[in-house]
């Protein structure tokens, strides 16, 4: 495919989308499709909020253990050396 094949091919590709992209946002089905995915995109996000706070909780606890375990290691280890 030679350069101009290729320009044209995105050219057009580039108008169809762009049409499709112009029916979509004048349409009311199109807006009614738009209000879903920012409703949908939402709760995504909020969800991935609570995925990760909840993540960010277990690693706390995780590395809260981490430490206790080895304070107790070092406790145990000063025992003996002396």
């Amino acid at each position: 495919m030679t350069n101009n094949q290729k320009f044209l091919v995105g050219l057009l590709l580039g108008a169809a989308a762009g049409a499709a992209l112009g029916i979509l946002l004048t349409s009311d089905k199109g807006k009614e499709i738009i209000d879903d995915l920012k409703s949908a995109a939402g709760k995504a996000g909020e969800d991935a909020k609570d995925v990760l706070s909840k993540f960010g909780a277990e690693m706390e606890d995780a590395v809260e253990k981490g430490k206790e375990w080895a304070q107790d290691f070092e406790d145990k280890a000063k025992k003996f050396t002396g």
